[in-house]
């Protein structure tokens, strides 16, 4: 069923969305079919490959590790530590989902190997998702297309582009960059959320995991007290995107993914979250409704 994409277009912002009722597949969608930047949101399938090698026996959850200043890329959690520090791969993955540490993804990325995100998607049927990478390889792509060696040279020069030139980047390309469709991202949250997409015990780490997100002004602020939301949030300048899952009191659960697109890279970042929040509310309404 399509959905009315008004609500973007009063917003000024261009949107890619689906809802789909995890328990009797029903859906809606604007724009769904079409591929999209993932950003941060691929981090989902990363906590998903973590949880199945745990599950397996693969990785110890408790194997510690160090996070130095070579691994460091700034942003939040351990990126943002002066010195050292020592933790596990289980908090290293509560890192990576619930602040969106992309220090602490990218080191257990290479703890869980890059090459078998790829797989993994092939192998739930996402035939439309890539993943060129992770968040290391999203910056180096962005130095070396604006000309510098580092992120003290991007800082330098980013502010001087402009909004065509930053639109220019690879990451900002679905075909040159990690990327997949609002529908597949459903599907792979209404796997994760109905235990086919590992064994029971991996898919219950995923979901503990997104629950414990810590960024709440996009779908989280959209719904009512007493719904419970699981997201994953992405952001590059002018994109603005979440997938999630809410999950009513009645047992009503919906799996959800927006992605907006601002048409000036200075807009409102609020105003941008508020309204992606409302397009996803405005997406479960309907499907309850029916």
């Amino acid at each position: 069923m399509p959905f009315d994409d008004d609500v973007f277009a009063a917003g000024g912002v261009e949107g890619w969305l689906h809802a789909r009722d995890i328990d009797t597949g029903r859906a809606m969608g604007c724009r769904a079919g079409e591929p999209v930047v993932l950003s941060s949101v691929f981090k989902i399938l990363l906590a998903l490959e973590f949880a199945r090698q745990v599950a397996s026996g693969a990785l110890d959850p408790a194997e510690r590790v160090t996070v130095g200043g070579g691994d460091r890329l700034g942003g939040w959690g351990t990126g943002g530590c002066a010195d050292d520090i020592e933790l596990s791969l289980r908090d290293l993955a509560y890192f990576t989902m619930s602040v969106s540490d992309n220090t602490a993804a990218d080191v257990l990325l290479r703890r869980v190997g890059p090459d078998l995100l790829p797989l993994l998607a092939a192998e739930l049927g996402l035939t439309r998702t890539r993943v060129v990478g992770g968040p290391r390889e999203m910056l180096e792509t962005m130095f070396a297309d604006v000309g510098v060696a580092d992120a003290a040279g991007f800082a330098r020069v980013f502010p001087t582009l402009s909004d065509a030139q930053v639109r220019s980047l690879r990451v900002f390309d679905p075909q040159r960059t990690t990327s997949s469709t609002p529908e597949e991202i459903t599907r792979l949250l209404q796997l994760v959320w109905r235990d086919a997409a590992g064994t029971p015990e991996a898919c219950a780490m995923v979901r503990d995991l997104m629950a414990r997100q810590m960024f709440w002004t996009r779908l989280a602020a959209a719904f009512p007290a007493g719904v419970r939301v699981s997201g994953k949030t992405g952001t590059l300048p002018g994109l603005h995107m979440e997938a999630g899952v809410a999950e009513y009191p009645d047992g009503g659960r919906y799996a959800l993914a927006v992605f907006v697109r601002t048409h000036r890279l200075d807009t409102s970042r609020m105003d941008v979250d508020r309204l992606l929040g409302r397009a996803a509310a405005a997406a479960v309404r309907h499907l309850r409704d029916e």
